[in-house]
């Protein structure tokens, strides 16, 4: 259960968006982009994302001329939003971090404590939490998955994909809006 609201959060020195299914509604919910845009963005001093959060940084209005990452099927959408979309597993672009697919997670969060504190922490939390991937195929992304299981996960994918870039769509053309005004 939430223990403050909009109205009465402390202040943050770090915000995190998560990305998923949920993020298509968060898209669309004014208060929230509101919050992270007007609130937050002038207060916090770490802006991040996981997945397809940073879709909703994108439309809080935040990653316009920044580099930023996503998921890999849904990467192109941050261009609708001005992003600089970047194929990489975490992107630093000034006061923003953005992380790629799930699994990306784990080397934002690395990141994000470097970030905060320094190499030796995130070192030392690397090795407590013994993070040393070796995945046992070469299919965690899409160039070096085989083509039939890039068609497969991508059919799987497409009615969510769709909504999203619906939600996406819609979120570019109000921030056009606000832009014109």
């Amino acid at each position: 259960m939430p223990t403050a609201t909009f109205n009465n959060c402390p202040k943050l020195d770090v915000i995190c968006i998560p990305g998923g299914p949920g993020q298509i509604d968060i898209m669309q919910d004014r208060e929230t982009l509101e919050f992270i845009c007007q609130k937050e963005a002038k207060e916090v001093k770490y802006i991040t994302s996981v997945c397809t959060g940073s879709l909703v940084l994108g439309a809080a209005g935040l990653l316009k001329g920044y580099r930023a990452t996503c998921h890999w099927a849904s990467l192109d959408q941050l261009t609708l939003l001005g992003a600089i979309p970047v194929k990489e597993r975490v992107v630093h672009d000034k006061n923003i971090i953005t992380g790629a697919g799930v699994t990306s997670g784990i080397d934002f969060s690395l990141e994000v404590i470097s970030t905060l504190y320094d190499k030796e922490l995130a070192e030392s939390i690397q090795l407590y939490l013994e993070y040393d991937p070796q995945p046992p195929f070469c299919a965690g992304n899409i160039q070096t998955a085989p083509k039939e299981v890039v068609t497969q996960v991508t059919h799987q994918m497409s009615e969510m994909i769709a909504k999203r870039l619906e939600a996406t769509k819609q979120a570019a053309a109000f921030l056009s809006g606000i832009e014109n005004k």
